[in-house]
C-alpha cells in the first residue's frame, strides 16, 4: 500500500487559482484504506513508507515538502481510521473524514506558519519571511489547498468505503 501510495504521489495536478507548489493527489488513499481495513497504525505506516520513498526518489532535496505530506496525511488518516477502529460504522467514518479535514486544514495552516515556512526559508538561504508575507501565504494558499484536499481524498474515500463496506467487515472477521 505505501508502493502504490508513493506512485500515486506522481499523478498530482495543480489547482489553477493556488501557488503552483501545491499539488492535489489522492496518494493518502491507500493509507486511509489500511487504516481502516487493519488499524491507525497501519494507515500511519502507509503514509512512512509513501513519503520515504517519495524522499527517496524525488524529493531528496526537499525533505520539508516530505515532513509536510507526512504531517498532513497523518492529520487527515489518523481520526478517520482511529474513529472506525473505536466505533466500526460508515457516521464514524463520516465523522473521520469531517475532523481530519479540519485538523489537516488548520494543523497545517500552524504548522506552515511557524515552522515549515521558515524551514524553507533557511533550507532555501531566503531571507526570513515577514509575518505578513508567512500569514498571506497561509491564508491564500496553505489553508484553501489544504480544505479542498481533505474534501476531496475525504469524499472519494468515503464512496470507496461505501461499496467496499462488506468486503471489509467479512475479511475482518476471518
Amino acid at each position: 500500500m505505501g508502493t502504490i501510495s508513493a506512485v500515486l504521489m506522481f499523478i498530482n495536478v495543480p489547482l489553477p487559482f493556488l501557488p503552483p507548489y501545491l499539488r492535489l493527489d489522492i496518494s493518502d488513499l491507500p493509507a486511509l484504506i489500511a487504516g481502516i481495513m487493519f488499524n491507525p497504525f497501519a494507515g500511519v505506516a502507509v503514509l512512512v513508507i509513501k513519503n520515504l520513498l517519495h524522499l527517496l526518489l524525488t524529493a531528496i532535496y526537499d525533505p520539508i515538502g516530505a515532513a509536510a505530506n507526512l504531517l498532513a496525511g497523518l492529520l487527515l488518516v489518523f481520526p478517520v481510521s482511529f474513529l472506525f477502529y473505536k466505533y466500526k460504522s460508515k457516521k464514524s467514518v463520516l465523522i473521520g473524514v469531517i475532523l481530519g479535514t479540519v485538523l489537516m486544514t488548520t494543523g497545517m495552516s500552524v504548522l506552515n506558519y511557524y515552522v515549515i515556512l521558515p524551514a524553507y526559508s533557511m533550507f532555501m538561504g531566503w531571507e526570513e519571511m515577514t509575518d505578513s508575507v508567512k500569514q498571506s501565504t497561509v491564508l491564500a494558499g496553505i489553508m484553501p489547498f489544504n480544505l479542498i484536499k481533505g474534501i476531496f481524498a475525504g469524499t472519494i474515500f468515503y464512496l470507496i468505503f461505501l461499496r467496499l463496506r462488506k468486503w471489509i467487515e467479512k475479511k475482518r472477521t476471518i
